[in-house]
């Protein structure tokens, strides 16, 4: 192998751990423990992408529609989804958030991002820029 490749593979391994380990402690900022991970991504998924059926949250989720399923139920028990008809299926309801959940969700990444900036506080001027070109080309892999 060639050295560039070398250098390559090391750097994709320090990376892969520094985000997982970054996106872990940016996880345990909660305001709400008692809503899981799952929850949120579910309600995320909601907001990014608008009411939808259950089938096609699953979907989104990428896990099967029995689990999306009981996601739903809690989350409906909770006051932070509601069901109405499907316009055009009658067997079919649309999900959609609530205002508990919209304000859930603000609530959620106020606290990651005041965790967050209370960290970058502690970074230097030049460290800051650094991360700031980071991100710009950590946002370009995660598109292609």
């Amino acid at each position: 192998m060639s050295r560039t490749t070398l250098d390559t593979a090391a750097l994709a391994h320090d990376l892969r751990l520094a985000v997982m380990r970054f996106s872990r402690r940016l996880r345990n900022q909660r305001v709400d423990t008692s809503v899981t991970l799952t929850h949120l991504a579910a309600l995320s998924t909601l907001k990014r992408h608008g009411p939808m059926s259950p089938g096609e949250l699953a979907a989104h989720e990428r896990v099967q529609p029995p689990s999306m399923t009981r996601v739903v139920v809690a989350l409906e028990g909770m006051g932070l989804v509601s069901r109405t008809p499907h316009p055009t299926d009658g067997r079919q309801v649309i999900i959609g958030l609530t205002d508990a959940a919209e304000e859930l969700l603000s609530a959620e990444a106020r606290a990651r991002e005041a965790w967050l900036s209370e960290r970058l506080q502690e970074l230097t001027a030049q460290e800051r820029a650094v991360l700031r070109e980071a991100a710009a080309i950590m946002d370009t892999l995660a598109s292609g």
